[in-house]
C-alpha cells in the first residue's frame, strides 16, 4: 500500500531559531512557527484559529533558517512528519509530532523594519532555499537570448 507523509504550512516563526549541532557535525535549527486559521460560523461571526508546529531542519538549511529567519517573520514550510516519543521524569509514555523541513522559503524580504526581522544590521537572504537550480534547455529559435531565461543564482541577487 502507498504511503505519503508530507507536510505544507505557511505562517509565522513563534521564536527565534535555536541552532544547534550533531556529535557528527550537522547542523540542527528548531524552530516554532503559528498557523492562523479565519473562518466563519452559522452564526456569520468570524472565528480564529491558531495552531502552533515544532519544526527542524538539518544541514545547510538550518544554517540558512538560522542565519535571516527571527521571530514573527513569516516563512513557508515543505516537509514530513516525524513522532517524536520519550519517557518523562515520571516514567510516563509522551510523545509529540514535529515537522522536519524538507524545503522552505521566505515569504517576505523586509529588512531592518523592527517587525521581527532582527534588527536594521542584518542582511537578506536568498527568497527561496530549495535544491540547486538546473541548467535552462537551449532554445531552438534563431534571435531568442538564450540567457533570458536562466535560473537565477544566489550570487546574482544584488542584497
Amino acid at each position: 500500500m502507498p504511503n505519503l507523509n508530507r507536510v505544507l504550512l505557511m505562517g509565522n516563526l513563534t521564536r527565534d531559531p535555536e541552532l544547534r549541532y550533531l556529535p557528527s557535525n550537522t547542523p540542527v535549527v528548531n524552530l516554532g512557527i503559528a498557523v492562523n486559521r479565519r473562518w466563519r460560523n452559522q452564526q456569520g461571526e468570524q472565528q480564529d484559529e491558531t495552531t502552533f508546529v515544532d519544526c527542524e531542519a538539518f544541514g545547510r538549511s538550518a544554517e540558512v533558517i538560522n542565519q535571516y529567519l527571527r521571530k514573527g517573520r513569516p516563512v513557508f514550510i515543505e516537509g514530513r512528519l516525524r513522532l517524536d516519543q520519550w519517557q518523562d521524569r515520571e516514567g510516563g509514555n509522551r510523545s509529540k509530532l514535529k515537522v522536519i523541513v524538507e524545503n522552505f522559503q521566505f515569504v517576505d524580504s523586509r529588512q531592518g523594519d523592527g517587525g521581527g526581522s532582527g534588527g536594521g544590521d542584518q542582511q537578506r537572504g536568498p527568497a527561496v532555499h530549495t535544491s540547486p537550480p538546473r541548467e535552462a534547455p537551449p532554445t531552438a529559435s534563431a534571435g531568442v537570448n538564450a540567457n533570458a531565461h536562466q535560473p537565477m543564482q544566489e550570487d546574482d541577487i544584488p542584497f
